[in-house]
């Protein structure tokens, strides 16, 4: 049983380095050097840093050491420890990729293309972090104590302060540096969820046949799958027909959908797709 957990251990802490790893690249070399201000500490951030004489990397480190502090003393274990390690992780990966890879304006001359980038960068990061249950930190912090000490609506209230950040950047920088880290910030809760749908997609299939037994055979040997059986009655006909319901990988769906073509052309099926199944074998359970 130990090596088991600790073998999930160390997956879920290399998928959370892997991930902060992709968003540091995209804060740091797309976001950072393009003012854009659009969520969190980072994008406050890029606007203090404007204003004083620190860079960004530097404050978003101060500002997540201090949220993190704050975290373990009013929220205890509740806090999280996935959470504080990719909140530490990141603060100090922006600040190593300022002494070895300095830079001083955008990467290319084409903000919409960099815009893309520093939107899908971090949002597929957060993707990760959300299916491993942990955040980035930051003003995730602030969220947990928002639910812990308020009844206040978390989603509005963090929403206003990135609204907030994104108005203060047409202040410090221009309308539009504004207006791009408001189109970030629009389609930044958009991409996290399309991105996590599309990792947890799976396919659902019902299949009505006369003859099961193939199909499960397959399912549960070729595939590793189980499925559930039943007796059905076809309303037009009245014949006694198999419904079988089973559920799968994306990449499994087109297999099993040529074996049944193949071993029972006669046989209907619907396929569907669900990107929220919990049970052993996916998400929740091992």
């Amino acid at each position: 049983m130990k090596r088991i957990n600790l073998s999930r251990l160390i997956k879920q802490y290399s998928m959370l380095t892997l991930a902060t790893v992709i968003i540091v690249i995209g804060i740091y070399v797309f976001k950072f050097p393009n003012n854009f201000s659009f969520g969190g500490v980072t994008g406050i951030a890029v606007v203090l840093g404007h204003f004083m004489p620190f860079t960004p990397g530097t404050i978003t480190l101060v500002i997540n050491m201090a949220l993190l502090a704050i975290g373990f003393i009013f929220l205890g274990k509740s806090f999280g420890f996935m959470t504080a390690y990719v909140s530490i992780l990141m603060s100090l990966g922006l600040k190593l990729c300022e002494y070895i890879m300095p830079m001083n304006g955008p990467l290319t001359d084409e903000p919409v293309l960099e815009l893309i980038f520093a939107i899908v960068l971090p949002s597929f990061s957060a993707a990760i972090y959300f299916n491993l249950g942990a955040s980035g930190g930051g003003t995730d912090i602030v969220a947990m104590l928002l639910k812990k000490y308020t009844s206040l609506n978390i989603g509005t209230a963090l929403f206003i302060v990135d609204m907030v950040i994104v108005i203060a950047s047409c202040f410090a920088f221009d309308i539009k540096t504004g207006l791009f880290s408001l189109v970030g910030l629009l389609a930044k809760s958009l991409v996290v969820d399309g991105v996590i749908e599309n990792i947890n997609l799976c396919k659902y299939f019902t299949i009505i046949c006369d003859n099961p037994e193939p199909i499960c055979e397959y399912i549960t040997n070729e595939l590793g799958r189980s499925a559930t059986v039943y007796k059905a009655e076809g309303v037009y006909a009245h014949k006694e027909k198999t419904v079988i319901i089973t559920i799968t990988k994306r990449f499994q769906a087109v297999e099993l959908r040529n074996f049944i073509k193949d071993q029972e052309p006669g046989a209907f099926i619907a396929i569907t797709n669900s990107s929220e199944i919990i049970g052993k074998g996916f998400r929740g359970m091992n």
